[in-house]
């Protein structure tokens, strides 16, 4: 399997470069913004996408655009571990997903992705007007979208479970009184923080939290070449980290 690393010259990118080799899959090459032809580096993704079967795309959201025209008409799966997509990136990802199978990721911990089936079970069962939920993240302070793409995912687990739009109940803007039913956020930002992710839910009787802390970002690269692994082959569609561990 050969597999390109789109962003290979980010921290995450540079790991998962890593964890192809130590897996004793074809590493490909990779796409930056500086080319570098002795490490098979461009700054082209189509150039990148004629290579490989799979591109694991940790690099930003504002490339995602030109990545989902380049890889769908490649012919290549896209397994994508960025966050903060505005609608028009969203819509390119949607698009792509009709001609190449995409996996999609807010974190590719496998934790995490289990803790996401968990707060869905909890929104289900434990009602609006009992239990207070709250989602605290927390990261390194180079992080730019705040609340994180995992915090968000979490709450959109969570607001299936209570089967209410996430949208219409998020609070992040804390300077008032909690709305009721509400879904808050709060994000900190500190030092070279990994990630900690905390789904708490308070009752006026007792508290259940749900917790996620990386110690180590290779944990993430690991899960990103598990995904690329699982990914090949797939009929065009769109994916998620949920249904490698139902597989």
């Amino acid at each position: 399997m050969r597999i390109g690393i789109a962003g290979i010259t980010g921290r995450l990118g540079a790991l998962c470069a890593e964890e192809v080799v130590a897996s004793r899959l074809d590493l490909a090459g990779g796409l930056s913004r500086k080319a570098d032809p002795a490490r098979h580096i461009v700054t082209d993704p189509a150039t990148l996408a004629d290579r490989c079967d799979v591109v694991i795309d940790v690099s930003s959201p504002e490339a995602t655009c030109t990545h989902a025209e380049a890889f769908a008409k490649a012919g290549c799966a896209w397994v994508i571990g960025t966050t903060g997509f505005d609608a028009a990136q969203e819509a390119a990802i949607t698009q792509a997903a009709q001609c190449i199978p995409v996996l999609k990721a807010a974190n590719f911990a496998p934790g995490l992705t289990l803790l996401l089936d968990l707060a869905r079970q909890l929104g289900a069962k434990l009602p609006a007007d009992e239990y207070d939920a709250e989602i605290l993240e927390t990261h390194h302070r180079q992080k730019r979208d705040a609340p994180s793409g995992t915090a968000l995912a979490i709450g959109e687990r969570f607001a299936e479970g209570r089967n209410v739009a996430l949208a219409n109940v998020t609070e992040i803007d804390r300077s008032g009184l909690r709305g009721e039913g509400a879904i808050g956020f709060a994000s900190l930002r500190a030092g070279q923080i990994v990630g900690e992710h905390s789904l708490i839910l308070t009752s006026g009787t007792e508290q259940i939290t749900l917790s996620h802390r990386a110690f180590d970002r290779r944990v993430f690269a690991q899960g990103a070449v598990k995904a690329a692994r699982w990914l090949a082959g797939k009929p065009a569609g769109l994916y998620t980290m949920t249904e490698i561990f139902e597989a």
